[in-house]
């Protein structure tokens, strides 16, 4: 069945977040390789001015870890958020930003540590922060939040995770009025944590962590049982040889068969 031409929000989101980011503005872009690797690429020209980038199909969409996310028009929701940030510690802003998309969605979405987001055990979508350097070494980094959320539930096959979409939460919503529901609590977090850092959202995460107290595997095949996140936002798993603080980009965390 054909999408009905899709009617983006962009005044109605850029009223509600140029209050709190001066020079923001939004853009709506039929297709482009990834929204995140665009923002990316301005960074590193030096363009730094806050910007939401809304793709409607993404041709090379990309997740953690290099996985590629992909999207049809109207199915999914991919968007980045580019903004500068200085914050005293980066640890645990994957995790802002997932309490954040969470909270303004559903009470039901839940938070996979680091970046994803489930629904009754099935991935909802994902989220990919990178940040650039610009020329004065205590300038604020250009900050690209990256989000994609399943709006219709896509086919699941080869897929090492059940999809789940937001039509089963929210059947009302089409992806225009998702992004109009996060846009403002997402920067708003983000400059929140830009001011406390992870702490004040601690509390926040836990109430949806998905992990506590699972037995988990880690990517080094080590296995041991979740029990929430530090204050920095390291995922605390107890093992065989004692509590261990993850951090690392790099580890996969699952819950155990």
């Amino acid at each position: 069945m054909a999408h009905l031409p899709l009617r983006w929000p962009a005044e109605a989101v850029w009223e509600a977040v140029a209050p709190l980011l001066a020079g923001f503005s939004v853009e709506v872009l039929p297709e482009i390789d990834s929204t995140n690797t665009e923002l990316m690429r301005r960074a590193r020209a030096g363009h730094g001015d806050p910007v939401l980038l809304v793709a409607e199909h993404q041709s090379a969409g990309r997740g953690r870890l290099g996985r590629q996310w992909s999207s049809r028009a109207g199915d999914s929701l991919t968007f980045s958020l580019g903004l500068p940030l200085q914050p005293a510690s980066w640890s645990g802003l994957s995790l802002v930003v997932g309490v954040a998309v969470a909270e303004a969605l559903h009470p039901r979405v839940g938070l996979k540590w680091p970046n994803d987001l489930w629904v009754d055990g099935r991935k909802l979508g994902g989220i990919l922060v990178e940040t650039a350097s610009f020329a004065l070494a205590d300038a604020p980094r250009q900050t690209v939040v990256g989000v994609g959320l399943n709006i219709h539930r896509p086919p699941g096959e080869g897929l090492a995770t059940p999809p789940a979409s937001v039509d089963e939460l929210l059947p009302e919503l089409d992806a225009p009025a998702v992004l109009a529901r996060i846009a403002a609590p997402l920067v708003a977090a983000l400059q929140a944590f830009e001011t406390a850092g992870f702490e004040p959202f601690r509390a926040r995460f836990e109430a949806r962590d998905l992990l506590r107290d699972r037995v988990v595997t880690l990517s080094d095949g080590s296995t041991g049982t979740a029990h929430g996140v530090a204050q920095d936002g390291g995922l605390l798993v107890h093992t065989a040889a004692g509590m261990r603080v993850v951090h690392s980009s790099e580890v996969s965390v699952r819950p155990a068969p």
